[in-house]
């Protein structure tokens, strides 16, 4: 690992890793704490349709995704305030219809874009420069909206009607908070892929929710184990020649079990006693 990072590539990997590490630590949070996290899936493996259409017509895949994921964000959003009693059915529907439009445009794209792959299962390994600088500022702007709007998504988070009650907007409040996701989203395509982006907002804030509720405590956890998870997934990766996106992952899924476990035998102890 060492003798890598004597390499550029590797050093734009291991930067891309901690700067998104740090947005999906943070919004990762809400994901798991407001339970939206069949929504956020939607929103990521809807942007295929994007990345598809943007690289038909010639334009930087991550633009088209970011387009479309935000379309798709508020899309959902609507439907599912809309019409709650079919959430997952809209959701589901706007889900596959998102992968199939990419899909058709994928393939009708002139010629055989491998590059294009590495926005489905994630390449860390391949992120340029200009792409860094897309993720910085992605960052910049998902955490000042977080900071502006933190004890709003707090209240939407823990208590939607309270809110609603205190005179808060609500479904505007809703619709940004998925936007964030939209971009967050963004921010992990090119680390993990859009199959595999769920994995590392759900993982890292579920694995610090055994160890505190209180919302900002989660979010520096949350935002610990992304980076460690990262770190070590491309550590992995270098050593074994598998893929990055995969060892990052999988590294995250291997803590969470040992976590998991560790909790419940430490509370199933007192109680056999």
């Amino acid at each position: 690992m060492l003798e890598a990072l004597q390499y550029d590539f590797m050093q734009r990997a291991l930067l891309a890793g901690v700067l998104a590490s740090i947005a999906c630590g943070v919004i990762g949070t809400y994901v798991v704490v407001k339970r939206i996290v069949f929504i956020s899936g939607g929103i990521s493996h809807a942007s295929l349709g994007g990345v598809g259409i943007a690289a038909w017509l010639g334009w930087p895949p991550l633009a088209g995704a970011l387009v479309f994921s935000l379309l798709a964000a508020l899309a959902i959003g609507g439907a599912s305030l809309k019409r709650r009693e079919h959430e997952d059915t809209l959701i589901g529907a706007l889900w596959v219809i998102g992968m199939a439009i990419g899909i058709v445009f994928i393939a009708k794209t002139p010629g055989y874009a491998t590059d294009l792959m590495t926005y489905l299962f994630g390449n860390i390994l391949y992120v340029s420069r200009n792409e860094v600088l897309l993720i910085i500022l992605l960052n910049i702007l998902v955490l000042a909206l977080v900071a502006v709007f933190y004890k709003e998504f707090l209240a939407l988070s823990l208590d939607e009607e309270f809110a609603r009650l205190r005179g808060a907007p609500v479904t505007l409040l809703y619709l940004l908070l998925l936007c964030l996701v939209a971009l967050t989203v963004i921010i992990m395509i090119r680390v993990v892929g859009i199959i595999l982006v769920i994995a590392l907002l759900v993982l890292p804030p579920a694995m610090s929710r055994c160890f505190t509720t209180r919302l900002h405590t989660m979010m520096f956890l949350s935002v610990a184990i992304g980076i460690v998870s990262t770190t070590v997934g491309i550590a992995v990766s270098c050593a074994t020649d598998l893929p990055a996106g995969a060892c990052i992952v999988l590294t995250a899924a291997a803590a969470y079990v040992v976590v998991s476990a560790t909790r419940r035998v430490r509370f199933r102890r007192p109680r056999a006693s």
